[in-house]
């Protein structure tokens, strides 16, 4: 018989794990974004094409790369540890492995949405006395927030079913790794078709019911 506890903990997990990352793409991809949406040459094509990495990237070769960079003997992974920060099986580490796999989706829908942008409305901003930072923050961001806005649902609900990264960095611990997916992962390696099957069906109306949430939002602000 199934216990809402192996439901109710990894769910509320994936929303946790989800909406952290979600959060730290947003201000590293929008910032990314406004960095190199005016700008044109081949250190930006490259810093681009290391942005938009992760969507084409299998999620393993993913996770390998986070283990070298934050595992216990990885680059950044002594330096941490002096700080008493353990990124391998903890749910911070799932926080970062999904952060790394939705970032291109808010990156690349942000860049699209500011390089839709007026120019001359900026330029004529900037002969006021305008610095860049307020150009953004008053100007070029609200103008673009129905792309932004879209990126950030999208790398909400792509979150939400994040498993490879997370399964390399966080491991598969019960009640203190294990999101959703996962969770369903392991139901189904034990043939507990039950719990595999209710699990599908949440995630599956989570997801839903975010995007559906989006659609519903940005139609009401347009017609607003």
């Amino acid at each position: 018989m199934l216990e809402w506890s192996e439901i109710t903990v990894p769910l509320l997990l994936s929303l946790r794990v989800a909406a952290l990352a979600t959060a730290f793409s947003f201000v590293l991809g929008t910032g990314m974004a406004w960095f190199l949406a005016r700008r044109r040459g081949a250190l930006p094509a490259v810093i681009n094409a290391l942005c938009t990495l992760p969507l084409v990237l299998p999620p393993t070769v993913l996770g390998y790369y986070l283990i070298l960079v934050v595992g216990r003997r990885g680059v950044l992974g002594s330096a941490l540890g002096e700080l008493g920060i353990n990124l391998i099986f903890s749910w911070q580490g799932a926080v970062v492995a999904a952060t790394v796999v939705v970032f291109p989706l808010i990156y690349t829908s942000s860049r699209a949405a500011l390089e839709q942008v007026d120019k001359r409305l900026e330029d004529a901003a900037r002969t006021l006395g305008a610095s860049e930072w307020r150009i953004f923050l008053t100007l070029s961001l609200p103008l673009a927030w129905r792309g932004i806005f879209a990126g950030v649902m999208l790398a909400f609900a792509r979150g939400m079913g994040e498993f490879g990264a997370t399964l390399m960095i966080a491991g598969n611990i019960p009640n203190k790794t294990q999101t959703l997916a996962l969770a369903i992962y392991d139901a189904f390696q034990q043939g507990n078709d039950a719990r595999a099957t209710l699990l599908v069906l949440v995630t599956s109306a989570l997801c839903i019911a975010v995007l559906v949430s989006a659609e519903r939002i940005a139609a009401w602000r347009r017609w607003g």
